[in-house]
């Protein structure tokens, strides 16, 4: 289905947007990957995903905290695949703490790399994905971007004001070949999450399946976590012409938690 087109996914190396990039590499995009991690094994990870569904694959290290970097990242994208047809705001990073006891410096990181750089991929994607007509632009937000936890001020606040930004950028696309939409995952047991559950298992003398079974419980009516396949497969559903007039949704995939 997406043969000939290129996708750009941001915190790419790993968990929810290695999972994404692999299934629109399966529907036959060319994928930027992104991210942090050991060069050599990003350099496999990129090559044998592209050997394996016979796609272009290539790799930028931007920091999404960094306008220029941003920027660079998508000249990048460009001079080497023409542009960026799918755009997927993945990246993002979590701290933990009250409001009164938040360090200053993460909460400016957490806007700049969970939200800021959601802004600049997608102010610089827009007018080659106008001028040809089609783009789809995919932004993970989180079921935070739609409800609220405690201890995650920063978090809340970024996801819930990327799930404002997907609403205007579809807005604003809404009479060209161009959508928006937003994902809105539970949990997902990536490095981020798993660090939860090791802390939890720490605090509570807990084993591991026993301190994901206890977190899930808390907020996850189906006890089971999302997976970065079953994201991804929606990722490719926004893509598909059967989601032409899917616009400025933020689609929840959260094991039932926003129905409570």
């Amino acid at each position: 289905m997406l043969v000939g087109k290129t996708a750009l996914v941001t915190g790419s190396t790993s968990g929810i947007g290695l999972g994404i990039a692999r299934s629109l590499a399966e529907q036959g995009a060319n994928i930027v990957f992104n991210g942090f991690g050991d060069a050599q094994q990003i350099e496999k990870l990129y090559t044998d995903i592209g050997a394996e569904f016979g796609v272009q694959t290539a790799y930028h290290n931007a920091d999404m905290s960094r306008p220029d970097d941003i920027e660079a990242m998508m000249a990048y994208a460009t001079d080497k695949f023409g542009g960026v047809d799918v755009l997927v705001n993945n990246a993002g990073i979590q701290h933990v703490a009250s409001i009164e006891d938040f360090p200053t410096e993460k909460w400016d990181a957490i806007i700049a790399i969970n939200l800021s750089s959601a802004f600049h991929t997608t102010r610089l994607a827009l007018p080659g994905m106008k001028q040809k007509n089609w783009g789809r632009i995919i932004n993970l937000a989180s079921v935070h971007g739609l409800v609220g936890s405690s201890q995650k001020s920063a978090y809340v606040a970024a996801k819930h004001g990327l799930v404002g930004l997907t609403k205007v950028t579809a807005l604003e696309t809404a009479q060209t070949g161009v959508t928006a939409n937003a994902i809105c995952p539970g949990f997902v047991l990536t490095p981020l999450v798993q660090k939860q559950v090791d802390d939890r298992a720490a605090r509570e003398g807990l084993d591991n399946d026993a301190a994901r079974k206890a977190l899930l419980s808390e907020k996850q009516p189906s006890g089971e976590f999302v997976t970065p396949e079953e994201l991804g497969a929606l990722a490719v559903f926004f893509c598909s012409p059967a989601a032409a007039q899917v616009r400025g949704v933020a689609w929840n995939m959260d094991g039932g938690w926003a129905a409570q």
